[in-house]
């Protein structure tokens, strides 16, 4: 079932939606909205022929994830980061990352980062919701991935690669960071062969809400 939103801010639940994962359309892109859905498992998507039209909230009921203690790093990564070649940084540059994601992506089929979403998790950041992880060569950024921080889980958005691997090693600190500071799940949102070969794996949607609110 595919509920319509309404102006009020709320969701229905997520276990009535489609199998794969879509369950409401409308509403906007609003901190409280924003920050509502992503306490739920729910996010925002929709492509380019969309982004005119209503947005659409999706909420899988397998979820793929990572969790910080399990990444694998290859012997390739670790030869990477023993060279010294890249700098790293966490809030340094959020807007040059989700610009650069957008960029990347803008007119591939099925894009979904358009100006008014840009804005939104800007908005985020600014309030303290979102955060990015910036890769560095030579002073200019090669690389990143952000996401919306709940409670001690991170819902990863977007990454960008300009070098080799750019993003892998984002995603590397990520983890690293958030198993220093107690951190429990990255959620991937999208199964791919590079994350899955990072240690990412599915859960079901019951594991993942006990996550986010532990």
């Amino acid at each position: 079932m595919i509920f319509r939103l309404s102006d009020e801010i709320g969701f229905p639940d997520p276990r009535l939606g489609e199998p794969n994962g879509l369950f409401a359309v409308g509403g906007d892109l609003s901190v409280d909205r924003l920050l509502l859905a992503y306490s739920h498992g729910i996010f925002p998507w929709y492509s380019f022929r969309d982004r005119r039209k209503a947005i659409k909230w999706w909420c899988p009921m397998k979820r793929f994830v990572i969790f910080p203690k399990e990444i694998h790093i290859s012997h390739s990564m670790r030869t990477l980061f023993n060279k010294n070649q890249y700098q790293f940084s966490i809030n340094k540059d959020f807007e040059g990352v989700i610009k650069n994601c957008s960029r990347l992506r803008y007119e591939e089929y099925g894009a979904w980062l358009g100006e008014d979403m840009m804005n939104a998790y800007t908005e985020l950041h600014r309030r303290g919701y979102a955060s990015s992880v910036e890769v560095w060569k030579d002073g200019e950024l090669v690389g990143g991935l952000y996401g919306v921080t709940v409670g001690k889980c991170f819902i990863g958005e977007s990454m960008f690669s300009l070098v080799p691997s750019g993003s892998k090693m984002a995603l590397i600190i990520l983890a690293q960071t958030m198993e220093e500071c107690g951190g429990v799940m990255i959620d991937c949102q999208l199964e791919t062969p590079h994350l899955k070969s990072m240690g990412g794996r599915f859960i079901s949607y019951d594991e993942y809400m006990e996550l986010i609110n532990s």
